[in-house]
């Protein structure tokens, strides 16, 4: 990474991050530290409304942000309503998110990450800081972008689309299988909702729960020692499915 803050693995670089803030000149001086940093596309938002047309704008071109990057203390809607609203989009259900604010109280704290939040930076901050807190983030919410996913009972191959097994057996992922694995491995230790993952993988969150269901058993079928006591591919009652790494 450039500027003198520590190495962004490669697969971070690209990540989009939606930095919102109502102080034009802090927001831009971010946007100039993250991108001298090494991450490739920050993009500025200064009012809640026009970051929630930012999002279903790349909804709609199918290029979704990866990390979000809020003020709390705007005018009109605050940072807190504003997760709030780009929670209600399926496919940002469990995007990470940071807090960047000047209210660093207890109860703030508590707020921001009740509506999932992931880190909360208190202004005014270092950009050393802020270019660290944000990696980290991405670090371990992206972290199994990598080739290669390690789990109790197995290791999945995302360039071969194919799982190796503890017990020497090799199963191939079809494509589906892979693109709902690479949506999991993607949220490592996370839930993804139901509707998040049907947003993902089929374009849609109506119609494909029973399909997802099929694909879910199939793939434990492949990856895990026992599918019928899965701890890698794990159901979270009432909201969707969790990927475990190896213990």
């Amino acid at each position: 990474m450039a500027g003198g803050f520590g190495m962004i693995e490669a697969h971070l670089r690209d990540k989009r991050i939606l930095l919102v803030d109502d102080e034009q000149d802090l927001a831009r001086m971010v946007g100039t530290i993250l991108r001298g940093s090494g991450f490739a596309q920050p993009t500025l938002a200064h009012a809640g409304s026009e970051a929630l047309a930012l999002v279903d704008e790349a909804r709609r071109v199918k290029e979704p942000f990866h990390l979000f990057v809020l003020d709390v203390m705007m005018p009109g809607m605050d940072g807190f309503e504003l997760l709030s609203r780009i929670r209600e989009r399926p496919e940002h259900a469990s995007t990470p998110a940071l807090f960047l604010t000047a209210k660093d109280g207890p109860t703030d704290r508590v707020s921001g990450l009740a509506l999932g939040a992931d880190d909360y930076v208190a202004k005014p901050f270092l950009p050393q800081e802020l270019v660290l807190r944000i990696a980290a983030v991405l670090r371990r919410c992206y972290a199994q972008e990598s080739p290669l996913l390690e789990l109790d009972a197995s290791a999945a191959h995302f360039d071969t689309a194919e799982v190796r097994r503890a017990d020497g057996q090799t199963a191939v992922l079809t494509a589906k299988e892979h693109e709902i694995l690479s949506v999991l491995a993607r949220n490592l230790g996370r839930i993804v909702t139901i509707d998040s993952l049907c947003e993902a993988c089929w374009g849609t969150s109506f119609g494909y729960e029973n399909s997802l269901m099929a694909h879910i058993r199939r793939l434990r079928e492949k990856i895990e020692a026992n599918p019928s006591a899965p701890v890698a591919l794990v159901t979270v009652k009432g909201l969707g499915y969790k990927l475990n790494a190896r213990r």
